[in-house]
């Protein structure tokens, strides 16, 4: 407990940084929306937008055995490394681990079995700003039901995953429940496994947000929703400052507020005091807390890919363009250290915990096949390239219904006080019981069930 004298002190201090129970105040000149533009990301042609194919054809993955017998020549070439004792996967993948998992993937993993589960729900391409766009269009599984209300939704994946991590939580939302269901719409980011990559510079979430808005028109739908986490929370929100109007609803599961200011700064130093002052809940402390030594430090050993991939895509990108071993155990280690954090300290990394090898390593595979790592590390130069801070989306903040669901495991927690500077209309805020970075893949359940809450919400206050 802390005195009277020493609480009045601190209240002090918080309002004169105008930190207050109900959030901080914004100190920047906001504009109203996020301009869309118009781009063109295939080189050396004079085509144009107005020129271009605009139907949607099917679209059906595939696989040789050609392709099979090169990934086992690869895999059959590996030259192990020999890992230290007990280091678990503190150093990164652990070697021994990654040699059952190498072994697995020879002998055990049946590519052609998992690409009749990715050809289970339809697949579609249509051109957008010269690109090939992949996308899933799921329809209701009962979409005559009596009474059965049908919403387009929208779901956008990040890296290094892909559209696959949403195949456990497709069949939550396609079934009807409470009169409710939706269609899904489920895009590659371009550059991402079946989707085209750009071929110029510049591609980033405010490109890949104005192309999504294409996509959605050109389905025919004018009001939706939408769902994401990684780059996919940063391209939805980004929709919802581009278009408005056109977003039912906006529900996340990783939220950042990249420009905090002195409020911010407050939150961290009193919160551990008195958190209720600066619009914390005992959640928010037992999250945040002791943030230098917990947070601080688990997003400095945590995010090393992330300054590789803004700088020098292209020079880490070829060597695992030509290992698959060395892909997995790139993409593989985020699996692991980004569900849990404890997870290091295991041999298997945990990553078998959550998920399967037959999952882990089809997710894998559609970087590997369509030889998209490198485009899809390139994606972090295009939106680091300049100080995030003053793009134009850090400038507008977002008005239409939100729902945030904080996820105990993710890389950072953001609480509601701060999410309220940039999310101006929160009508749901939940802290999940379980799960990390990869919510979808991680606790469909869960996250469908979040959802759902939050749908009702809106379209109550909709009727």
């Amino acid at each position: 407990m802390h005195s009277l004298p020493f609480r009045r002190t601190l209240s002090r201090v918080a309002q004169a940084a105008g930190v207050t129970q109900e959030g901080q105040r914004l100190g920047r000149r906001e504009v109203s929306t996020v301009p869309m533009g118009d781009g063109w990301w295939l080189s050396g042609k004079s085509e144009t937008a107005a020129e271009e194919d605009t139907q949607i054809y099917p679209f059906t993955v595939t696989t040789s055995d050609e392709e099979i017998q090169d990934l086992h020549r690869r895999l059959d070439q590996t030259r192990p490394v020999e890992g230290l004792e007990d280091a678990c996967f503190q150093y990164g993948f652990n070697p021994a681990y990654l040699q059952r998992v190498v072994s697995y993937w020879r002998n055990q993993f049946d590519w052609k079995k998992q690409v009749a589960v990715l050809n289970q729900y339809p697949h579609f391409k249509t051109k957008i700003e010269g690109l090939d766009v992949h996308f899933l269009r799921c329809t209701p599984a009962s979409p005559g039901s009596v009474g059965c209300v049908v919403r387009p939704l929208l779901l956008v994946h990040g890296w290094p995953g892909s559209f696959y991590e949403f195949y456990r939580l497709l069949p939550l939302l396609l079934e009807p429940q409470d009169g409710l269901a939706f269609e899904v719409i489920c895009p590659s980011i371009p550059g991402y496994g079946y989707s085209q990559a750009p071929q110029v510079k510049g591609f980033n979430t405010l490109a890949a947000a104005r192309v999504f808005l294409k996509l959605m028109k050109r389905l025919g739908h004018s009001e939706f929703y939408l769902q994401g986490g990684d780059w996919g929370s940063i391209i939805t929100t980004n929709m919802a400052q581009m278009k408005p109007e056109c977003v039912r609803g906006l529900h996340l599961n990783m939220f950042n507020v990249t420009s905090g200011g002195v409020g911010m700064v407050m939150s961290l130093l009193l919160g551990p005091y008195v958190p209720s002052l600066v619009g914390l809940s005992q959640e928010d402390t037992r999250r945040l807390f002791p943030y230098v030594e917990k947070n601080l430090h688990t997003l400095l050993r945590e995010t090393g890919y992330l300054h590789i991939q803004a700088t020098r895509p292209d020079t880490a990108g070829r060597a695992l363009n030509d290992s698959p071993v060395g892909l997995a155990a790139y993409i593989l280690e985020k699996f692991s250290c980004w569900t849990d954090s404890q997870n290091t300290d295991m041999e298997d990394g945990g990553l078998e915990r959550k998920f399967s090898l037959d999952d882990l390593l089809t997710n894998v595979m559609i970087y590997w096949t369509t030889r998209s790592i490198t485009s899809s590390m390139r994606f972090y130069k295009e939106n680091f390239s300049e100080n995030i801070q003053k793009r134009v989306d850090s400038k507008v903040s977002v008005s239409v219904p939100t729902g945030l669901a904080a996820f105990p495991q993710e890389l950072f927690h953001t609480p509601r006080s701060w999410a309220r500077r940039k999310f101006r209309n929160i009508l749901s805020y939940s802290y999940m019981p379980s799960g990390g970075h990869f919510a979808a893949f991680e606790e469909p359940q869960l996250l469908a069930n979040d959802f759902r809450e939050f749908v009702r919400k809106v379209e109550n206050l909709q009727k």
